[in-house]
């Protein structure tokens, strides 16, 4: 049990790590631009999309409250211990997304998809918070 919950947290960590230290040199200032894909610089106040935007600084408050009972819940169910690998980028990203909050006012989002259409910009955190439910969702289905 101990095992599951270390490796769950090493990968909330982990995921916190190499998603900051991505903002980082995005922060830097590093910039690339193709004809498909472009690394630009945004900060998103808001949640996918930028919905919710209107919340402004409360949005941080919820989300930490979204997060802490998802949290207990995971917890209390013993889903932390069944799925320390999917909950633990999910939560790990959902954090690092929060601390962007506090420290810059929204979500430092870089990757930008403008090929055949415009999609939406975002960053490292969101695409590991879509994995680990993506990989959930496929044990989940697997168990049926």
């Amino acid at each position: 049990m101990l095992k599951k919950i270390s490796f769950f947290m090493a990968i909330a960590v982990l995921a916190i790590a190499a998603d900051q230290y991505i903002k980082s040199i995005i922060l830097d200032g590093f910039r690339w631009y193709s004809d498909y894909v472009s690394i630009i610089f945004t900060l998103n106040d808001g949640v996918a999309f930028s919905m919710l935007s209107f919340l402004q600084s409360y949005l941080k408050y919820l989300q930490i409250a979204v997060l802490f009972f998802a949290l207990i819940y995971c917890s209390s169910a013993g889903y932390i211990k069944k799925y320390p690998l999917e909950l633990g980028l999910i939560f790990g990203s959902g954090i690092s997304n929060i601390y962007d909050r506090f420290i810059h006012g929204g979500v430092v989002d870089y990757v930008y998809y403008h090929h055949w259409f415009e999609f939406a910009v975002f960053n490292l955190a969101d695409v590991l918070i879509d994995l680990g439910v993506l990989m959930l969702i496929i044990k989940l289905l697997k168990k049926k």
